[in-house]
């Protein structure tokens, strides 16, 4: 091509998460197959482009996006600049070094599974990486966790301390190798390995420590595994007697363990799934989905009383190595951790697993931050316009990841709440979302809290001018954050959060109604709300109906033990001498907690719809001390087998604005004592739940005209009420609206809080 032909230069920026995915070395090679000129950068607001070239550019322009690499995720290709030009000013395509300075905009991309191209060198003898447990190229391998700071340059990982061999730095420099810049690029030669410890000590390494982790989980043992964001803890998922050792070590009697297969078609050995799910199984992020599993295929100690079985494909060539083995194609795969603390992800810290594994298979590649393995349910039911991807967790695979918005943000940071936290961040027209963090019940998760903070602060180079955080005065994050500066502080009503925050998602404006059923949240009258029907925006609600005050007889105490809350149901209905649970209370127990509710002595109020769900699950004596959150609940939807059929509601009533639940416990105790099966009573409940729901949205409508309606807050993890709401209210003419990208537990929190204190600062500014 003469240089007379190229006669026009591009400057193209292009955002999304193009950093460490393989995209420069893309653009070099498009550019040689396009005859262009130029160079290509990565720069903190994502990759710039100079391009010169004759009438192709364009085309060049549009293979961008269309042809991008697997992992990237292009959210803009823009010209932000044309220059007519005389003659070449380039003679060549170059890569050139990292741009540091600016303003950083670029998304970080989450860890991604191994991919095929290096899956099979893995399992190819005569390979240089054959069962190299690290292997990994642009298309796969870690990223988040391993990110020290921004740009993602090897230098800012934590593999900066592994020297490449020359045949890594050679293909590492070779922009027609797929590793180019791939940062975690090593092999065994110059990169990270495994070794296996017992508590005397290591026992082998490289190879050998895989083999001899095979033998010990064929035999019964319990090993924990460094993965990509931590520690897992491993059985043989075929050993009933593995399972339930781990069980008892762990202190976990029945909440369900993760499994793990290699591969969908061994997936469907032990569970039904949809295209849907399957496609979710197989994708980058590689999470937990919840399939309904085949009765039998595997021992019932692994999800007991529960129609699911949370599955994941292999995400790492570590992973792969150990499942490869005939002898074992499955392995229950839980965090490691101990009960209620945050997954072990270092090595100087993991020794605590001694007290659960067996066992420890190390790696000696440092973990940055930490990721627990996301959690989705797909469902479809009915006429609904499309399937429903809900996220119970959304971590590993996924995490960081951004809501973007159609207007620019205060630079707000948001704490969360105090379960299932999440940190968020706001700057311009995004919102940045952190990793699942846990429960800030423990110091350890709370310095989880405080280091995610600083982390998302370092890696986007935002300095917060604003802090949200949650109105409950006991939380640990709104402590945390008053000792910030109360002055740069905003307090946002949970619920509001939670309606806001589905509002963002949906990208919604002007009145709505916002069902918000949850647990636990700080009302603005002291009280403890979550059956709460709100009517307002992001800067303000009113709370229009909500659930009649159930009593928390001795307080929290009676969420671990739920049987109370069931007492107080009966009592308040008139039914508490018919009902057989209570006969596991001792009779001084029985009259000490009948007295507290009739004196109303520590006697805390709620209108949680969560708390109405123990109660029930007490009374029907499915679960009377609940050793996870929602156990209950949990194991009553469990009744209903994924069976989205609607029942016969229960009647229920209202004084005011006020739900009152007493005639559904009545007629339900009638049903239980008469014999029905607790199955059927459990469709009845649930039906009523959801009838209750859209009969509440037509009166506020008919007062309001309001016709939009959100739904958010944890009980709609529950997937009946979830789906038969989101169907009835259609049919009834509303327009409802649920989460899909941010989970609508507490883990949506911080970007509704963001939401509501930006909202709030506008206000005051105009």
């Amino acid at each position: 091509m003469s240089e007379t032909a190229l006669n026009r230069i591009f400057k193209i920026r292009v955002t999304g998460i193009v950093q460490g995915v393989g995209f420069r070395p893309f653009i070099y090679r498009l550019a040689h197959a396009h005859g262009v000129l130029g160079w290509v950068i990565n720069d903190p607001e994502g990759v710039l482009i100079e391009a010169q070239g004759d009438a192709s550019l364009e085309q060049f322009v549009a293979a961008i996006s269309e042809q991008a690499p697997p992992l990237a995720n292009v959210l803009n290709v823009k010209i932000i600049e044309r220059i007519a030009c005389a003659r070449a000013l380039h003679k060549i395509f170059e890569i050139r070094d990292t741009v540091t300075i600016g303003k950083k905009e670029v998304v970080v991309s989450p860890d991604f599974h191994v991919c095929s191209d290096c899956l099979q060198e893995l399992q190819s003898k005569g390979n240089r990486r054959y069962r190299y447990p690290f292997i990994n190229c642009t298309n796969c391998g870690p990223r988040f966790s391993i990110i020290q700071k921004l740009p993602y340059d090897r230098a800012s990982t934590t593999m900066s301390v592994f020297k490449m061999c020359s045949e890594c730095d050679q293909e590492y420099r070779d922009p027609f190798d797929r590793r180019y810049h791939a940062q975690p690029n090593a092999c065994p030669t110059c990169g990270p390995n495994v070794f296996l410890s017992d508590r005397e000590g290591i026992r082998a390494r490289s190879d050998q420590a895989i083999q001899f982790t095979i033998d010990l989980l064929l035999s019964g043992k319990i090993v924990a595994i460094k993965s990509v964001g931590g520690f897992h803890l491993t059985v043989n998922a075929q050993d009933g007697e593995a399972v339930a050792l781990l069980r008892k070590r762990k202190r976990r009697d029945v909440k369900p363990f993760a499994v793990m297969v290699n591969s969908v078609e061994a997936a469907g050995k032990y569970t039904q799934h949809t295209k849907q799910e399957a496609d979710l199984l197989e994708s980058a992020s590689r999470p937990i989905v919840l399939l309904k599993k085949k009765q039998g295929a595997l021992p019932e100690q692994i999800a007991p009383r529960n129609p699911n079985l949370g599955l994941m494909i292999a995400s790492a060539p570590l992973h792969y190595l150990l499942l490869n083995d005939p002898r074992m194609d499955i392995l229950v795969m839980t965090s490691g951790n101990i009960s209620g603390y945050p997954i072990v992800y270092k090595n100087t810290t993991a020794a605590q697993l001694f007290d659960v594994a067996d066992a420890i298979l190390f790696h000696n590649r440092d973990i940055e931050t930490r990721a627990d393995d996301s959690v989705v349910r797909v469902s479809s039911y009915l006429d609904l316009r499309r399937s429903i991807v809900s996220f119970v967790r959304k971590s590993k695979g996924y995490a960081p990841y951004v809501l973007h918005m159609k207007k620019p943000l205060h630079k707000i940071i948001a704490y969360g709440a105090e379960l299932k936290t999440t940190v968020a961040l706001s700057q311009d027209k995004r919102i940045y979302i952190g990793p699942h963090i846990g429960d800030l019940k423990n110091d350890e998760t709370f310095q989880s809290h405080q280091k995610c903070i600083e982390h998302l602060k370092c890696l986007y180079d935002i300095e917060p001018e604003w802090i949200a955080c949650d109105l409950h005065p006991l939380f640990r994050s709104v402590s945390f954050a008053l000792t910030k500066g109360e002055n740069k502080v905003i307090r946002v009503q949970h619920h509001h959060a939670h309606m806001a925050a589905c509002m963002g998602e949906n990208h919604l404006q002007g009145p709505t109604i916002g069902v918000i059923l949850d647990g636990t949240g700080y009302g603005l009258d002291g009280t403890i709300w979550g059956g709460e029907f709100l009517i307002g925006d992001y800067s303000s609600f009113m709370r229009s109906f909500h659930l009649r005050h159930i009593h928390l007889l001795g307080g929290d105490k009676a969420i671990s033990e739920p049987l109370r809350i069931a007492l107080v149901l009966a009592l308040e209905a008139s039914v508490a001498g018919q009902v057989p649970a209570f006969k596991k209370f001792t009779d001084q127990e029985r009259a000490v907690f009948t007295a507290m509710h009739s004196k109303g002595i520590h006697s805390t109020p709620t209108s949680s719809m969560g708390r109405l769900f123990d109660g029930v699950a007490a009374l029907l004596d499915i679960c009377v001390k609940m050793e996870y959150e929602a156990q209950g609940p949990i194991e009553l939807e469990a009744l209903l087998q994924r069976d989205l059929s609607m029942a016969d509601p229960y009647p229920f009533s209202f004084e005011n604005e006020t739900i009152d639940y007493r005639p559904l416990i009545q007629t339900m105790v009638y049903d239980f004592l008469n014999g029905l099966a607790i199955a059927e009573i459990s469709r009845r409940f649930h039906s009523t739940i959801v009838q209750m729901i859209v009969a509440v949205c037509i009166l506020i409508r008919t007062k309001t005209s309001i016709a939009q309606v959100v739904l958010s807050g944890g009980v709609f993890l529950n997937e009946f009420l979830l789906i038969n709401s989101m169907h009835l209210l259609e049919s009834a003419g509303f327009v409802p609206y649920c989460h899909h990208t941010i989970p609508t537990n507490d883990g949506g929190i911080a970007p509704g809080q963001i939401l509501v204190a930006d909202a709030l600062l506008s206000s005051y500014s105009r």
